[in-house]
């Protein structure tokens, strides 16, 4: 039998799947490419929706803040993502294509809020740009991507149904990751997470803390933020919590920049 032709390294031979070699990588260290950055989704369904009478104040809010502070703006899709799944799944498309549809329509967001961010110098990036993120940012600028991660055809089968479970705030979450962010806060229509639906049900109790293994146990019928979201934050290195914040609220987003509490925590 031919012999492999090999290079010396520690994973030598290894099949890269040996749990004790896992186990091994997970005690090294990762480099923090931006420690001090906060990455913050917008809503679109929850927030960009809304228009002007929301928009304008959040945009004015976030871009005082990136003044003195390390800001990567993401965007959500909205109701126009939710058509285009109606309508694609009504079509039988498969997940990997719909989660294609669905990061045009975040991506149409992304900019947008790039042109309302101008005159704080919002520039529009792509999802492959993050490594100019340390750059663009010492030169004042205030970078706004689409929050869709970019796993479009190649997206996961879900647990369940058939769209895609890897979206905006998954997408946000694995930024704020990636880079060793600071903050990963998620912009909302609601003050953070509840026991329940709030829009169906006004008494529902209000979560102001909870780790993500308690969330997941909940097994809860709804959630204001996607699933996957939490299942990733029990792994990840960097980032070990998740804000939830009403972003219709002046001084909201400011407050959880800052560390004050404000909304839900998620912690891993």
């Amino acid at each position: 039998m031919a012999e492999r032709f090999e290079m010396e390294s520690k994973f030598r031979g290894e099949s890269l799947v040996r749990r004790g070699l896992l186990r091994a990588t997970r005690s090294g260290k990762q480099v923090r490419i931006m420690p001090d950055l906060n990455v913050i989704k917008i809503g679109g369904h929850g927030v960009i929706d809304y228009g002007r009478e929301v928009m304008f104040p959040l945009i004015d809010e976030i871009g005082e803040l990136s003044r003195n502070n390390k800001i990567l703006v993401a965007t959500g899709g909205g109701v126009r993502v939710r058509h285009i799944l109606d309508v694609g799944i009504d079509l039988g498309m498969p997940t990997g294509v719909l989660a294609e549809l669905a990061g045009k329509i975040s991506e149409q967001n992304a900019i947008m809020m790039s042109i309302l961010f101008s005159k704080y110098n919002g520039v529009r990036i792509h999802t492959d740009d993050l490594l100019n993120l340390p750059s663009l940012i010492s030169l004042g600028m205030l970078p706004v991507v689409q929050g869709t991660p970019p796993y479009g055809l190649y997206e996961h089968p879900p647990k369940l149904g058939s769209i895609p479970p890897h979206r905006t705030d998954t997408g946000a979450f694995l930024m704020a990751e990636v880079v060793g962010g600071k903050n990963c806060i998620l912009g909302k229509n609601v003050d953070g997470l509840y026991a329940e639906n709030p829009f169906v049900n006004p008494d529902a109790e209000f979560i102001p803390e909870i780790t993500a293994d308690e969330l997941l146990e909940m097994e809860m019928e709804d959630m204001v933020l996607e699933p996957k979201a939490v299942e990733l934050l029990r792994d990840a290195f960097h980032v070990r919590e998740i804000k939830v914040v009403n972003a219709h609220v002046p001084g909201n987003i400011t407050k959880a920049v800052n560390g004050e509490r404000v909304g839900t925590i998620i912690r891993a």
